[in-house]
């Protein structure tokens, strides 16, 4: 019997072991399982910045508020950069997914140069809030802005190195499941960046009073 259905009598024997005593799962399910978490954690960590500067937003110390600050139009043009690159990281990842190399690093670099051109202009609003004398130390307020439009600044340029890398492995190892993988893992988590962006659009900078 076994040997005229050995998938049978195989299945059959799994079941006869403990879960606890079973094999790992394939690397699919971990590195998928352990990205969710990781992204996870991270919203856990904005979640807490976002809820600083609610409550912090009002306390100012006497000195400027935040629709004092803010350059909507600047903003606005970050804002912009940041969901386009969006849209082009998924054209990256379709790309990918069609094993085209030329407009996979296209839509890579066109993803990288608006990426970086959000970074340089938030840079920019930092230096001039600063010099202005207006840094993370001048209120509360200004101690919680600086602290979650940094930490997504800083995000971003994490998720720039890891498209550098990700390019660099294309490159080198070409389209293979595992690289296809984090490509994949890339993508969620830039799209992600943006979902925050939006937030801080909305909350930090439309609602500022």
């Amino acid at each position: 019997m076994n040997a005229a259905n050995p998938t049978a009598s195989g299945d059959l024997a799994r079941e006869e072991i403990p879960l606890s005593k079973r094999g790992p799962a394939s690397t699919r399910i971990v590195v998928g399982f352990g990205f969710w978490l990781f992204l996870l954690s991270d919203i856990v960590i904005f979640a807490t910045l976002f809820a600083a500067y609610a409550v912090l937003s009002g306390q100012t110390a006497g000195g400027p508020a935040g629709i004092e600050l803010f350059d909507r139009s600047h903003v606005l043009i970050e804002t912009s950069c940041l969901l386009a690159s969006s849209f082009t990281c998924g054209l990256c990842l379709l790309a990918s997914e069609r094993r085209n190399r030329a407009a996979t690093y296209l839509w890579a670099a066109v993803t990288f140069l608006l990426g970086a051109s959000f970074i340089a202009l938030e840079l920019t609003e930092f230096v001039r809030l600063t010099n202005a004398g207006d840094g993370p130390t001048r209120s509360a307020f200004l101690s919680a802005f600086f602290s979650l439009v940094g930490t997504h600044g800083l995000h971003v340029t994490l998720g720039l190195g890891w498209l550098l890398v990700m390019m660099a492995q294309v490159a080198t190892l070409g389209f293979l499941p595992m690289v296809k993988r984090r490509l994949y893992c890339f993508a969620l988590f830039w799209h992600a960046l943006d979902i925050v962006w939006i937030g801080v659009f909305t909350i930090v900078y439309l609602g500022a009073r």
